[in-house]
């Protein structure tokens, strides 16, 4: 996995650790990213009135490389029964919010998690942000997006998978 264009190879790395399940302390978080020596910090992030975890929260390192490892070993493992979603933290928001690279994905069929709906579209460039929609029990809601880097990489994926057949279903 290259590093991102807005990451220095020498310059400290954060990664967005998303799906956290609501109990998980930063102790547990910084306990689960442990392995890796350049890990400077870890936060979860809370409600401001009431404490409460949003269920996501950065990872922090001092070593890109380490940053690196720690999206391909920790993506999709799981903590305190959620699987973690892993990726690079993006601070800015209008990167975030343009809708550059956005896919939205319907018709998929239940058996379609986070990481075959990663794996389905990973061959089409850098994916930034993957997630299948999932009700309360788990249960996929049949949609799901796909950040990607570009919108080249998001048009190519459009173009080769709208309409295909993926377990039985039409997406």
């Amino acid at each position: 996995m290259a590093v991102p264009s807005m990451v220095s190879a020498t310059a400290p790395a954060s990664l967005y650790v998303g799906d956290l399940h609501p109990d998980v302390t930063d102790g547990q978080l910084f306990d689960a990213f442990s392995e890796f020596k350049s890990l400077a910090s870890v936060r979860v992030c809370r409600d401001s009135s009431s404490g409460r975890s949003l269920c996501y929260g950065y990872v922090n390192f001092i070593s890109p490389q380490d940053a690196i490892q720690a999206i391909e070993m920790m993506n999709h493992t799981a903590l305190n029964g959620k699987f973690l979603r892993v990726m690079w933290s993006h601070r800015d928001s209008d990167t975030r919010k343009s809708g550059i690279g956005n896919v939205y994905v319907k018709n998929l069929s239940e058996s379609i998690d986070n990481v075959g709906l990663q794996d389905l579209f990973g061959k089409f460039g850098t994916i930034i942000s993957c997630k299948v929609a999932m009700n309360e029990d788990g249960k996929s809601k049949g949609h799901g997006f796909v950040q990607f880097d570009s919108e080249d990489c998001a048009n190519s994926a459009i173009e080769k998978l709208n309409g295909s057949i993926v377990s039985d279903k039409q997406m």
